[in-house]
């Protein structure tokens, strides 16, 4: 396979920066899949499809990536044989964040690769069953010693389905309750009003991390960081996925193909850094994902708050 020439990433520093951090603290990114990468984070020419698992395997030996969002997972469930390329190309306890079926975590279909008629009521929302059988269960019995924290990505759910914070709560609650106890879960929002302790009582109940994410209607991560008895697992999970208030095609067609930094974010930044101190204090594991659409490219964004976390702890 062609190789490519280096990056503008000095590797060693990297490697020092790594060394440096301490190995609670994981760096990744929301899925690999990406040819603007090309020269970055990878250096051979890979075509522009076919090549996913070669990929994730180069991905795993950047020096600051020690975990990765597996995306795809949100659009329909992974086969046997998908999980077993994964893990054949992965090096021992590389962890990755999986985001659960989209079947299980949309309230209402919008005809976007969910499966149902826009507009209509998805019968297996937190249908808990249906979680373990095709979600669960085979990441467990495929996949099991590269699973970090399964990711339930609750889409923003409408005013005019009138469900209020504490009939979210108590959902999440039943749903949560029946699933197995020896895997880690988050819950992220899309909706705001559910942001309340009832909802953050339920977590802790079960062992579940909320999940602090950048999106745009929702508030930033130092003010969710902010909240009391915010974390609520042994473990923190963010993901920066878009500047408050920036919808997501406008970063698409804003930042591809992520190869550089487009708009800097200094506050997402210093966020992140502060979410990374306060699991060191804790001394839980953190899961720091970047998305291309936060700034630009998620590489070079690890890579600045790399720097700014060795700085807080050197």
């Amino acid at each position: 396979m062609e190789l490519l020439p280096e990056g503008p990433f000095d590797l060693d520093e990297l490697r020092t920066l790594r060394e440096q951090i301490p190995s609670l603290i994981h760096f990744g990114t929301s899925s690999w899949n990406y040819t603007g990468w090309q020269g970055l984070v990878y250096h051979r020419k890979y075509p522009k499809s076919g090549a996913v698992t070669k990929m994730l395997a180069e991905y795993a030996e950047f020096p600051l990536f020690s975990t990765v969002g597996i995306d795809a997972s949100f659009y329909r469930p992974l086969s046997a044989n998908t999980y077993r390329g994964y893990a054949d190309v992965l090096p021992p306890g590389f962890k990755c964040v999986h985001k659960v079926w989209s079947r299980v975590t949309i309230h209402t279909f919008t005809g976007h690769q969910d499966g149902g008629t826009a507009g209509e009521r998805n019968p297996d929302f937190l249908n808990a069953e249906l979680c373990l059988n095709e979600v669960i269960g085979p990441a467990l019995e495929h996949f099991g010693g590269h699973l970090a924290p399964f990711v339930f990505e609750i889409q923003t759910i409408a005013k005019k389905d009138k469900v209020s914070a504490d009939d979210f709560a108590g959902r999440i609650d039943e749903f949560l309750g029946k699933l197995p106890r020896d895997a880690p879960y988050a819950v992220e929002l899309r909706n705001e009003e559910y942001l309340t302790p009832a909802y953050l009582a339920v977590l802790r109940e079960h062992g579940v991390a909320h999940l602090f994410n950048s999106w745009t209607r929702m508030p930033p991560i130092g003010e969710q960081l902010a909240l009391a008895d915010i974390i609520t697992a042994p473990f923190v999970i963010a993901r920066a996925l878009l500047r408050p208030g920036r919808l997501y095609a406008e970063a698409v067609d804003a930042f591809a193909p992520y190869d550089k930094i487009q708009d800097e974010n200094p506050e997402l930044r210093g966020d992140l850094t502060k979410l990374a101190e306060r699991a060191i204090k804790l001394r839980i594991p953190a899961y720091l994902l970047i998305n291309n659409r936060a700034e630009g490219s998620a590489p070079h964004t690890i890579a600045a708050v790399a720097r700014m976390i060795a700085a807080q702890v050197t």
